[in-house]
């Protein structure tokens, strides 16, 4: 626990504050989109460490004589030991100074994918697949706190949504990089390569990310944003809480219904997503009768329209519904099971009508797989929010367990009809979960003698 009490004790010194009103602005700024680039990339470059390996496993079957069943194995070691960090890491980050609490996470999941580039054994490879989803979850928890402390209520949707197609970004960069590596340098570059990027962008992040905009001398931004979700919130603004771990997980975790009712709906929002991108390509295949490059570019819309239903979740929930985050995760997921039933029952095997409703599923299935973490993050004490981020975060990643294996086994089972019905019932239950939140969160603005200086 040594290093959790560096990273406790290593803290950004205090600056006077900032009382020019030019300069305030100035310097808000400025550090809102340095902070912003910098999670950006350091996220992205966190799915290079984790993809690496799933872009290397054809070679080490090929190279070193694998099979699929331990190669498995190795894939459920990563996906396990990143899901109990989701959890783990989001309360320890409530506790560290975030720079070097995510700059370190990259900078270790960099170092272990090149320790297993350089090793050849299936024991070595399980110790540096565990040892790297160990420190994959370094990396949400703080970009949430961030998130919640340099954007306020009434944009957050907007900017939180940006920094979620990061990961997007770095899932469709990272099969191109293992690919090139492999054919001209072999497969142990395809772990080097990303390894040694992880390692200097996390450096940078230690270089660029600072926690708090008052440790700049800087006020809070809700009241730089004159924009507060609530009267607490409003009285709370100016106040650094000192909560302990106890009472975060206790009280604002354990008995916090509508964190649960977030959790629970994550876990059954992630089957849907990691099924259909896990098993989509398959069913368009056995289904549809697709070329393998044809069923791949279906899964490739799916990817893209994530990247629009983040945007515009984040858009939505912030302008129509003035910072409620709620309606638009109900209304995302009802259109999951429309457009889930009509894949499903769609008679024509052609390949723009096929993609186009592969890129709806995926528009609607991330804009809930975004809002719902975010969601967690507003409804507690920003102190808090790594450790919400974490808690449903959990829950998500053993909805993508789930994914594996279970539904696996109602497909063979079943067929595709049974994979269709349960993705269904599960988006239903989803919406169920959902619906009590509705009216959760937005925003109150109050008249402090000032104008709200968005920028």
């Amino acid at each position: 626990m040594r290093i959790f009490n560096i990273l406790k004790l290593i803290k950004t010194p205090s600056v006077e504050p900032v009382k020019d009103d030019k300069a305030l602005k100035r310097h808000y700024r400025y550090w809102r989109i340095r902070i912003f680039y910098s999670i950006y990339i350091g996220y992205a470059m966190f799915y290079f460490t984790r993809k690496s390996f799933t872009f290397a496993m054809p070679a080490l079957i090929t190279e070193l004589g694998f099979d699929k069943s331990q190669l498995g194995i190795l894939g459920t070691l990563l996906a396990v030991s990143y899901g109990v960090s989701k959890f783990l890491s989001g309360i320890l980050s409530d506790k560290s100074t975030l720079r070097y609490f995510m700059g370190l996470g990259l900078i270790l999941t960099g170092a272990f994918n090149i320790f297993f580039g350089l090793s050849s054994t299936i024991l070595f490879f399980a110790l540096f697949v565990g040892l790297n989803g160990l420190f994959q979850g370094w990396g949400a928890p703080p970009c949430a706190k961030l998130l919640t402390f340099w954007y306020s209520q009434s944009e957050r949707g907007r900017w939180w949504g940006l920094w979620n197609t990061s990961h997007n970004i770095g899932g469709a960069i990272i099969p191109i990089i293992c690919a090139l590596a492999i054919q001209y340098f072999g497969w142990r570059y395809a772990l080097f390569i990303p390894g040694v990027l992880a390692i200097i962008v996390g450096l940078v992040l230690i270089n660029r990310l600072r926690d708090n905009p008052r440790h700049l001398g800087l006020p809070s931004i809700e009241k730089f944003h004159n924009d507060y979700h609530s009267e607490k919130a409003k009285e709370d603004s100016e106040t650094i809480k000192n909560i302990s771990t106890k009472e975060i997980l206790v009280e604002k975790m354990l008995k916090n219904g509508s964190i649960w009712m977030l959790a629970i709906s994550f876990f059954f929002v992630y089957i849907v997503r990691t099924a259909v991108n896990d098993w989509g390509q398959l069913f368009l295949i056995e289904d549809k009768n697709f070329t393998l490059i044809a069923a791949g570019s279906g899964i490739f819309w799916f990817e893209i329209g994530g990247i629009f239903g983040s945007l515009a979740a984040g858009w939505l929930s912030d302008i129509l519904f003035v910072g409620k985050r709620g309606p638009i995760n109900v209304l995302f997921s009802l259109g999951i099971i429309v457009t889930l039933l009509l894949l499903w029952g769609l008679p024509s095997a052609n390949i723009v009508l096929v993609s186009s409703m592969m890129f709806v599923i995926g528009f609607l299935i991330f804009g809930p797989q975004m809002l719902i973490g975010m969601a967690a993050a507003e409804l507690v004490d920003k102190e808090a929010a790594g450790t919400a981020t974490g808690f449903v975060g959990l829950f998500a990643y053993i909805g993508a367990a789930v994914a594996g294996w279970p539904v696996g086994k109602i497909v063979q089972e079943y067929g595709w009809s049974g994979f269709f019905l349960c993705l269904s019932v599960c988006a239903c239950i989803a919406v169920i979960c959902l619906l009590p939140l509705w009216k959760k969160g937005g925003r109150v603005s109050f008249a402090l003698g000032q104008t709200s200086k968005q920028i």
